[in-house]
């Protein structure tokens, strides 16, 4: 094991490689943030990796969702991910679950560490609720245009920060969904191997109309 992970094993040692087999993590969504969280976490050696989606691939979806290819469209976006973490790596277990969140939720499978890789502000809030109820943070991340975000939500709460709308998404391409999921994927990897991170602290990316990348952060409240 310490010969696939040597790369890693330089950084950190192999106490805290080993410390990773012992992590579990869940991924809701499988599609553009979530295939490419699967890419960066899968091939890590975090022991446990539960993908969750109830949607199926689509030919409009491929562009973006680096896990999938032409032909695989009408399969189970999670299904996918997890099967394509295990072919990568030996030393994690990849689970999916064909479901959407609130029903994953209900099976109380206890993880580390939840990533949001949805699309949608109310799921948000769902995830909000039940990693507050079961005292577990979470890794918030959104994509759109040109611009993203994400947080490591511990103390404060989605629900106080956001506005919980539904509304139509905007046009996407396929490198800023991975350089968000990035992002979200170095926080995970730091939170589980107990390096210090910033928490409750919202990362805010976006190219302006020059074409430069500015980067803001804001400091979220903590929870009522």
């Amino acid at each position: 094991m310490m010969h696939y992970f040597h790369r890693q094993v330089q950084l950190w040692g192999e106490e805290t490689q080993r410390l990773l087999q012992k992590k579990k993590i869940a991924i809701i969504g499988s599609g553009g943030l979530g295939s490419s969280l699967a890419f960066a976490l899968g091939a890590s050696g975090i022991g446990e990796i539960h993908m969750i989606d109830f949607d199926e691939v689509s030919l409009h979806n491929i562009h973006r969702q680096i896990a999938f290819k032409v032909g695989d469209e009408g399969k189970n976006k999670a299904r996918l991910n997890a099967e394509l973490i295990e072919a990568r790596c030996p030393y994690t277990k990849a689970i999916a679950h064909e479901c959407d969140f609130k029903e994953w939720s209900e099976k109380k499978i206890e993880v580390d560490l939840i990533i949001d890789a949805t699309d949608n502000l109310p799921t948000r809030g769902e995830i909000n609720s039940y990693a507050k109820e079961v005292q577990m943070p979470w890794l918030y991340g959104s994509v759109e245009a040109f611009h993203g975000q994400v947080c490591f939500i511990e103390a404060s709460s989605f629900s106080d920060a956001f506005k919980i709308v539904k509304k139509t998404p905007a046009g996407i391409a396929a490198p800023i969904v991975m350089h968000i999921a990035s992002l979200q994927a170095n926080l995970a990897l730091r939170y589980l191997a107990e390096l210090p991170i910033k928490k409750d602290l919202l990362y805010y990316l976006f190219f302006n109309n020059e074409g430069e990348l500015i980067t803001q952060k804001f400091g979220l409240p903590k929870a009522d």
